[in-house]
């Protein structure tokens, strides 16, 4: 091989090879930060909808139930107290109930057609399955003993109990919908009633 020589030209054609190369790596760049960027963003917005839509699931369905009948009481044919046994409903988280109607965890109102209470008082017991703390949980159940307000359920004349007299109770816990219970007392007057 005589006399070969590589002759190198002046020109541009491999600059601007190099500089299309350099815009579009930067282009890549670019687009692959914004994109990352957006999906985050993405990310974000959806977890926030995730823990919105639980938070409303958890405040419109019902997180306890009743468990039983409603027994009323009575004393000098006067009902005094109304008992409602409660549970949580399926797939609801525990709730805390409160010592009693003073810590006020649980509120319960009471009305009818001659008083209107917004927050009773009430006591507590478990029955059954219970691990001793204030906590309501999974297979486990509550008594709770309401007092009926003073003048309710009563005739406002001669402030006699009256019979067939309908009322509601809504049990409003901390977490989760009220649990509205609505009765009638019967057209006698015993000492223990369970009102259907």
């Amino acid at each position: 091989m005589k006399g070969v020589f590589i002759t190198f030209r002046k020109d541009d054609k491999a600059f601007t090879g190099l500089e299309a190369a350099i815009v579009l790596t930067a282009f890549v760049v670019v687009s692959a930060v914004f994109s990352y960027v957006i999906l985050g963003a993405g990310f974000t917005t959806s977890d926030v909808t995730k823990a919105t839509i639980d938070e409303g699931i958890k405040q419109t369905t019902s997180s306890v139930g009743l468990a039983g009948d409603v027994i009323a009481k009575s004393n000098n044919s006067k009902i005094d107290h109304v008992i409602l046994t409660l549970q949580l409903t399926a797939g609801q988280s525990p709730i805390n109930i409160g010592v009693d109607s003073v810590e006020g965890m649980m509120v319960i109102s009471y009305s009818d057609s001659a008083a209107y209470v917004a927050n009773t008082t009430w006591t507590k017991e478990f029955v059954g399955n219970s691990d001793g703390d204030t906590i309501l949980e999974q297979h486990e159940k509550v008594q709770i003993t309401i007092e009926v307000p003073e003048n309710s359920m009563l005739q406002s004349e001669n402030m006699t109990d009256v019979v067939n007299r309908e009322f509601r109770l809504e049990v409003k816990p901390n977490i989760g919908a009220i649990l509205p219970v609505s009765r009638v007392t019967p057209p006698q007057i015993d000492a223990v009633m369970n009102l259907k």
